[in-house]
């Protein structure tokens, strides 16, 4: 029998039954402690986490200032409230249906999605990924620090009846963003504790908010007509997708949480805890639906909203700003720092995420000071989706296909600076996750109907928008049938082999130095 306190195998595979955690009961780090761990494999017996800390982690990042917006926007497109709200509630329903495959793979290779996605894209391909949780982490950290900032200087002015301007706003965002940056440097454990509060404290402030507005809310709110697309089921298509965008987001970020989390825990929990984070998301979503029908302009909401709220709401806004915007900064910013470290062998993890967090800031004043900070957010929201959805759907198809075996230690190749094993492919790309996944957004974008991003096939539906349809049906119907004509070696299906479709008996590329 296995010595079961020695250290654990990495060239292993993992998921093919067997459990890569040792099952003892270890000490978790104190969330003061500078996390150590980069993309390399987590030691099995520092996988401390439960799927009920992916769950506050996941709904943490979404129980904010954040998300209240982005429920604010479908009011601000002319919808009525019960169209909002199920616009909202469609979205983000559909988008949790996507999203919660994307937490199996962190237990089962103890690394990264966008690492773990080398085993379909290729260890190069894999970039891929790397590339839209940049994406992703901008746009989301740059929506956190901005609104968490607007916010902070309307309740300020409310308080105390000042007007700061530009310079209140240029320092409350200032310090949020260094507040989220420090608990991305101490890493995990820190931003489990940030969101462990961010559960409990920003429900009972936006519950509180039925007590504040509860008088003058009315749902019979009809809308103003002016439809953001000119008709209304295009215009509730485009508010469907723009709260998907926030579930999808975070496909990229699972497995940055995940891989705590012993792979002997039951799929069908692992599969529960992004879902239902993201069902109890509608909390913050539909307070922003619903308070956006109180406000004068929609599009000015956070000042609007300021403006409306009793004195004795002032001080619960301020704390929805502070905790919402360092919960969902941080799991935007997080994992970005993380990838980047791997791409990058010259950046530490710390040093990566205070690179990004940098940039990140730089596009936070850019955009709000310069260009319409609105508009830059909307594009990268759409952007999120139609780029994302089909990396998404590659790697699902190829989870399944493969039984969800892995070898841990093959996808860790390019990150040590080497060259081979079984995810090399063709100098290090998969061309049949990387021939799915480019015409798939690239039909997205065609067919996008936005006011931002109108592709020339956005008519071919009278106005509405299919492009996630189209974009998800596109990469699974390519990716399969490249795998049908093309087949796969043989070693990336483990003992088990295939799940339906065939595979080629080709030698594998022996690990070697660059």
């Amino acid at each position: 029998m296995p010595d079961p306190s020695a250290p654990a195998d990495t060239s292993a595979p993992t998921g093919n039954g067997t459990t890569p955690g040792t099952g003892h009961t270890t000490l978790r780090a104190r969330p003061t402690t500078i996390e150590p761990y980069g993309v390399a494999p987590i030691p099995p017996e520092e996988q401390t986490s439960r799927p009920l800390d992916l769950f506050r982690l996941v709904f943490g990042g979404t129980n904010t200032f954040a998300t209240i917006i982005l429920g604010t926007l479908p009011v601000a497109y002319g919808l009525g409230f019960w169209a909002a709200a199920s616009a909202v509630v469609a979205g983000v329903v559909v988008g949790a249906l996507i999203l919660m495959p994307m937490a199996l793979f962190g237990p089962r290779n103890r690394t990264n999605n966008a690492v773990s996605s080398g085993a379909h894209f290729g260890v190069v391909g894999r970039c891929v990924g790397s590339f839209l949780s940049l994406l992703t982490a901008i746009a989301f950290f740059s929506i956190s620090v901005w609104v968490s900032g607007d916010a902070i200087v309307g309740a300020a002015g409310r308080l105390f009846g000042i007007d700061g301007g530009d310079v209140l706003r240029a320092g409350a965002y200032g310090v949020i963003a260094v507040a989220v940056l420090v608990v991305c440097i101490y890493g995990y454990e820190f931003m489990l504790l940030i969101n462990k509060i961010a559960v409990v404290a920003g429900s009972a402030i936006m519950l509180l908010g039925i007590v504040a507005f509860g008088g003058s809310f009315h749902a019979s709110f009809p809308g103003t007509g002016d439809y953001a697309l000119g008709a209304f089921w295009p215009t509730w298509t485009l508010a469907a997708l723009t709260a998907l965008a926030n579930p999808v987001s975070f496909g990229a970020f699972l497995g940055d949480w995940s891989r705590y989390i012993p792979d002997r825990h039951p799929v069908p929990r692992l599969l529960a805890a992004p879902f239902l984070a993201q069902v109890a998301s509608l909390l913050p979503f539909l307070f922003g639906v619903a308070t956006a029908t109180l406000v004068a302009d929609p599009n000015n909401y956070v000042t609007g909203l300021a403006a409306i709220s009793p004195l004795w709401y002032a001080v619960p806004l301020i704390g929805i700003a502070l905790i919402g915007g360092l919960s969902t900064g941080t799991t935007a910013l997080y994992g970005t720092g993380l990838d980047f470290s791997s791409i990058f062998p010259g950046l530490s993890r710390v040093r990566a995420t205070a690179l990004i967090g940098s940039l990140s800031v730089a596009f936070i004043f850019v955009g709000n000071f310069v260009l319409d900070m609105v508009s830059s957010i909307n594009a990268f929201a759409v952007l999120i989706v139609l780029c994302t959805s089909p990396w998404m759907a590659v790697m699902m198809i190829g989870y399944f296909v493969r039984r969800g075996f892995y070898l841990t230690d093959d996808i860790q190749v390019f990150n040590r600076g080497q060259k081979g094993g079984a995810y090399w492919f063709t100098n290090g790309v998969n061309w049949r996750g990387m021939a799915a996944w480019l015409p798939a957004t690239t039909v997205g974008l065609l067919m996008a109907n936005t006011p931002l991003i109108a592709g020339p096939w956005r008519d071919i539906a009278g106005g509405i928008d299919l492009s996630l349809i189209a974009t998800l049906a596109v990469a699974a119907v390519l990716y399969t049938a490249l795998l049908f004509l093309f087949p796969e070696p043989r070693a990336v299906f483990g003992p088990a082999g295939p799940r339906l479709v065939p595979a080629k008996d080709t030698p594998t590329a022996p690990v070697t130095a660059e």
